[in-house]
């Protein structure tokens, strides 16, 4: 066989803090000179605390109650919480206050379907298509593709769930020439177990993820407002040296986190 050939970066547009101390205070903490610099971080951890198995819209603790309690500025106890707004912990609500967030949804990097990922934490995934059409590849998709400018592809659009909630809206594209008979027939349920009954599964890709916002027609489908945080995923798949699917994903920033195994170098060792 082939050894696979590396086809570079695969561009998206084709289609926490550092080390952290555990600390729980139930008393007022005096400000000595050497807390002075990580104030922040005493607070955070104590909130961090009191949430981890708090219910998903319990109230998180003031900001007086904290400025009492620990003895710090205003701004101090608001820089503690920021923190865990911007891990996904903690969210604000103008007008009502901060609340403890629903738990994010951790994905492994790696080769697997959005169904797999939801089965393997104990959740039910569900797909709701919202467009299934034959388009023609422009430059980009065709590279991508491994076809020609102008070649038929199909453009499956869905809103993924998990537990009926919308996690992400994923475009999935695929050749016609490798394909030919896709449209013709019921759409299935999960797309890597039909790969498998066409003897094409997956076996490497390609991702890249992108920050960005999302648009009025996103926001509407992932129930967020117009400009919230997504995460844009592309993924480009191979079986052995056929690219099978290129799909553009864009995730709800507040639900789902990215894991990254990552390993050095053997020359570094």
């Amino acid at each position: 066989m082939r050894s696979k050939r590396r086809r570079g970066p695969f561009p998206a547009d084709i289609v926490a803090d550092g080390p952290e101390e555990r600390y729980v205070a139930d008393h007022v903490i005096p400000a000595s000179a050497s807390q002075r610099g990580r104030k922040h971080l005493l607070v955070r951890e104590y909130v961090r605390s009191l949430i981890v198995d708090a219910e998903p819209g319990s109230p998180a603790p003031s900001e007086r109650d904290l400025v009492e309690q620990f003895g710090v500025a205003r701004m101090t106890v608001r820089h503690a919480l920021d923190g865990l707004v911007a891990q996904g912990l903690l969210e604000r609500i103008p007008g009502r206050g901060t609340f403890v967030t629903k738990p994010l949804i951790d994905m492994q990097m790696r080769l697997s379907s959005f169904s797999e990922e939801m089965e393997r934490r104990g959740k039910i995934p569900e797909s709701r298509t919202l467009l299934a059409r034959r388009e023609t590849a422009g430059p980009g998709l065709a590279r991508a593709l491994e076809t020609e400018v102008g070649a038929p592809i199909v453009h499956w659009e869905r809103l993924r769930l998990a537990d009926s909630q919308p996690i992400c809206i994923q475009h999935v594209y695929l050749s016609l020439d490798t394909f030919p008979r896709f449209l013709d027939d019921a759409l299935p349920s999960s797309l890597y177990y039909w790969f498998a009954d066409q003897d094409l599964m997956p076996t490497w890709g390609e991702d890249s993820v992108v920050a960005a916002v999302a648009t009025e027609e996103e926001a509407e489908a992932l129930e967020l407002e117009p400009g919230a945080p997504v995460l844009h995923i592309s993924r480009r798949s191979f079986c052995r040296e056929t690219a099978v699917e290129v799909t553009r994903s864009i995730y709800r920033a507040d639900r789902y986190t990215l894991w990254v195994p990552v390993l050095r170098p053997e020359h570094l060792r």
